[in-house]
């Protein structure tokens, strides 16, 4: 490999010789880029790219050279000058545009609206409401994680993160006009956690968060621009008359002042005040920017043309109109390493390597004087092997550290081999043709999964691979990407015209597309969201494909619902077997669908969709009626029907509405030959009732007849004296005799109407026997009542009915009377006292 030049020579001093800061050039453009001074630029930091827009204020010479751009155009660049993306606006005008963390453009218009763009021109538009709208927005400054807007009112609204949420309006500052400058502490800066917007305002500024608005009380303003370092910690003020001030972001302590005015070849307005690293400022004017240190020491780096510098957490990078540098303070590691004169370990450890590739014994004497910094040394070689951009100091540096570690007994080579793959995957994302001029730092702090989703949202879907391989990362995120990209760019064909014309190639890309995830191993990656991408395309055919592959039903229902495949969805659901997720479907369906069409969907699923009948059966019944009511009549189901109506009969309270129930139910048993039962059955019910209404319309009310059974309504005819009703009762009822007779003893005895009840045992011989009405009157309490029916009852039960009703003489004399000796034996033994055993003894001889 050819020599490269040293490190050191891009290096220029400051603070007499004690710091150092470097200027790298990442490209060279050869003119690629536009005069950034005719343009409003937005750069997107950790290397992103830069957006651009035509300067309407700015008058522009017209000739072959001149770009054909309209105003109301948007171009996006990597920072090595390739075209990205071109894209028009047609919204209103633009109030500010900016990048968001993850590489999207966010453009925002005066009447609130505002949109994210990604690199390949797709963009989510959302808005500050509609009080914003009829206020207007006159400016923003957007950061990584959302942004902060200024109404025409002045007030500020802050919108937090990018997925469309309500804007909140801070802490009002009082303000009769517009500020001179302001800016924005993001909330990650900001030990509230909050963000903080500082306000320009006069002599002072004003700092207001969501829930104050505090002056300062500053006196040297007001201030052309304000700056805050990345870190949050310090503030880069510029008054009117040239003064840049270097103040702590709680104004309580000033640390530096630079007259810009004595800047010599310093033409025009300063353009930018930018920080590099936490340290230091770049302040730029057309052609020229200028590094100022802590104590006012000065570092100029002439351009040609308009330059636009954008502030990483680790430096500034510079673009201009044929070069992209990045100016930082020189790492530690590599100070220490490469300063002139450097007596460090690892400056030695270096040294000791370069002796060794030239077999000088020089080297064996540098491993010993270092040998207890030996570790300390080669960790500081790998890091400043990550610190460097030519690929040729980043090999001589780790090979310095191998060279190390082999004198070493016990030494944990993963950082060694971290850097490796670590400088690999940079060397590769800084090439010329991907554009990504990213640094050791950004990279750890920025993530290598943010690094694949910028790769992959440039279509760069093979480096992307080939990183998540190299690092062992999963490539589902890529192959998600990729195949969204690859839906997007084939072209389904059409065979046949008119209504025979089918779109073909489906099947064709949903192959390609599951070989390629089964062949690299994306087993997490859903189908669903790929399918969604198709179906947002218009390729419904593709997307039914790709759900075919997703093990998730719950993934793919929600996307078939939305593609109106009702049925699929539905059978997808079921073969889930997540009843929550078929109960999902059936709600939705019922919602969007006219009933008919719902029904109808479930008679024809046949038994794929049986189980979701049955669910929605059970749902209905406990949670809407009304649907199962229709169920049952849409899919013919007369005997179901009827005992739904039973049912809701049953829970009635209003007469003529049970009435109605039950007459609905007989209808529906009577549509049926084989429930001829039931509908005579509920035809009786319904003459039951009604003439239960009747009964208590007679009574006035004051009897409650309605809802109760035949046999209680008898026993109520009789208790309450209808003796008339509870005949005709009988007899439209058919009541049998037998069963008639117990409900109207029952009843009689209820009612303590001994006498009626003695007729009615005399009106005719009695179908139950007599038997019946002694041993219910003994157990209501009646034994003397009951005595009278003993002597109706069967010969040889009388003497043991007696004992019953405690007549125990005339139990005795019953048995004289049959001339029982045996049975009056009995009655002697079971005698309750010895009354009424002399009694029987007197009988029992009395039979001698």
């Amino acid at each position: 490999m050819a020599e490269m030049d040293h490190p050191t020579l891009a290096w220029e001093a400051m603070q007499e010789g004690n710091v150092f800061y470097r200027r790298q050039q990442c490209y060279s453009m050869s003119g690629k880029l536009p005069d950034l001074g005719d343009y409003i630029v937005a750069g997107c930091r950790y290397g992103g790219p830069i957006a651009l827009m035509r300067d309407n204020t700015k008058l522009i010479a017209l000739g072959r050279s001149t770009p054909a751009i309209s105003k109301s155009q948007i171009q996006i660049y990597s920072p090595a000058g390739e075209g990205l993306l071109v894209f028009s606006w047609d919204q209103g005008k633009i109030i500010r545009f900016g990048w968001t963390i993850d590489e999207k453009l966010t453009v925002l218009n005066e009447e609130g609206v505002y949109r994210l763009y990604d690199l390949q021109g797709d963009y989510e538009q959302f808005s500050l409401g509609s009080e914003a709208a009829e206020l207007g927005i006159i400016d923003a400054r957007i950061h990584d994680n959302g942004f902060v807007a200024l109404t025409s009112s002045l007030t500020l609204l802050e919108v937090k993160g990018w997925e469309g949420g309500r804007s909140l309006t801070l802490a009002n500052p009082g303000l009769s006009e517009p500020p001179h400058s302001w800016a924005v502490i993001p909330p990650d800066l900001n030990i509230s956690r909050h963000v903080e917007v500082l306000l320009s305002v006069d002599t002072t500024i004003y700092t207001v968060d969501n829930l104050e608005s505090v002056d300062q009380r500053l006196s040297r303003g007001p201030f052309t621009h304000v700056s805050p370092s990345p870190n949050g910690k310090s503030l880069a003020l510029l008054t009117f008359n040239g003064t840049l001030w270097v103040v702590s972001a709680d104004f309580q302590r000033s640390m530096a002042e630079f007259d810009t005015l004595t800047v010599p070849r310093a033409e025009g307005p300063v353009r930018q005040v930018e920080w590099c690293g936490n340290d230091a400022i770049l302040v730029t004017w057309p052609s020229l920017a200028v590094l100022v240190g802590p104590f006012g020491d000065t570092l100029h780096y002439p351009y040609h043309g308009s330059t636009f510098a954008i502030t990483e957490m680790d430096g500034v990078r510079v673009m201009a109109q044929d070069v992209c540098d990045l100016i930082q303070k020189v790492p530690a590691s590599t100070l220490s390493i490469f300063r002139p004169g450097s007596t460090s370990a690892s400056a030695i450890l270096f040294d000791a390597w370069e002796s060794f590739n030239k077999k000088s014994p020089k080297a064996d004497e540098n491993i010993r004087s270092i040998r207890t910094e030996l570790a300390k040394a080669v960790d500081e070689c790998v890091d400043a092997a990550g610190q460097e951009w030519e690929s040729y100091w980043q090999r001589r540096l780790l090979n310095a550290a191998k060279f190390g570690r082999s004198f070493l007994d016990f030494h944990n080579p993963t950082d060694f081999v971290q850097m490796g793959q670590t400088l690999k995957v940079l060397n590769a994302v800084r090439f010329y043709e991907v554009g990504i001029p990213l640094t050791y730092s950004q990279y750890n702090y920025a993530s290598p999964s943010r690094l694949i989703t910028r790769l992959t949202s440039r279509n760069m879907h093979l480096l992307a691979l080939r990183i998540s391989a190299f690092l062992g990362l999963k490539p589902d995120a890529v192959l998600k990407h990729w195949a969204c990209a690859k839906i997007l760019k084939s072209r389904p064909t059409t065979i046949g015209t008119g209504k025979d014309a089918e779109l073909t190639g489906d099947d064709d890309v949903c192959r390609m597309i599951v070989e390629k995830f089964e062949e690299l191993g994306g087993a997490d990656v859903s189908y669903a969201e790929i399918a969604k991408k198709a179906w947002e395309v218009g390729r419904g055919g593709l997307a039914t494909r790709l759900l075919d592959h997703e093990p998730k039903g719950s993934d793919q229902v929600p996307l078939l619902l939305a593609m109106k495949e009702d049925r699929l969805a539905l059978v997808k659901a079921v073969d889930s077997g997540d009843t929550d997720l078929v109960y999902h479907v059936l709600l939705h369906l019922h919602k969007r669908l006219p009933l008919g069409s719902f029904f109808r969907l479930l008679e024809d699923g046949g038994k794929a969709l049986t189980p979701a009948s049955k669910l929605l059966e059970v749902y209905a019944r406990e949670q809407n009626r009304e649907m199962l009511r229709d169920f049952y009549y849409s899919d013919d189901r007369r005997v179901e029907s009827a005992v739904l109506s039973l049912d809701e009969a049953s829970r009635m309270q209003d007469q003529a509405s049970k009435i109605s129930a039950v007459k609905t139910a007989q209808k529906f048993f009577s549509e049926d030959k084989d429930r001829s039962f039931e509908a005579k059955v509920t035809d009786e019910y319904t003459r039951l009732l009604a003439f239960q209404q009747q009964l208590e319309n007679e009574a006035d009310g004051k009897i409650k007849f309605f809802g109760s059974s035949l046999d209680a309504t008898i026993r109520l005819c009789i208790v309450n004296g209808f003796s008339k009703r509870a005949d005709k009762l009988k007899s439209d009822f058919k009541v049998p005799d037998k069963r008639f007779w117990y409900i109207k003893l029952y009843g009689l005895t209820e009612s303590r109407d001994f006498e009626g009840l003695e007729a009615f045992a005399k009106s005719k011989r009695s179908p139950i026997g007599y038997e019946a009405f002694v041993r219910h009157l003994v157990e209501k309490g009646y034994q003397k009542e009951a005595i009278a029916y003993v002597a109706r009852c069967d010969p040889p039960r009388r003497a043991d009915l007696y004992i019953e009703c405690g007549e125990w003489r005339m139990a005795g004399k019953e048995c004289k009377d049959r001339n029982d000796k045996a049975k009056l034996d009995d009655l002697r033994r079971r005698a309750p006292n010895s009354m009424i055993q002399r009694e029987l003894d007197q009988i029992s001889t009395n039979m001698k």
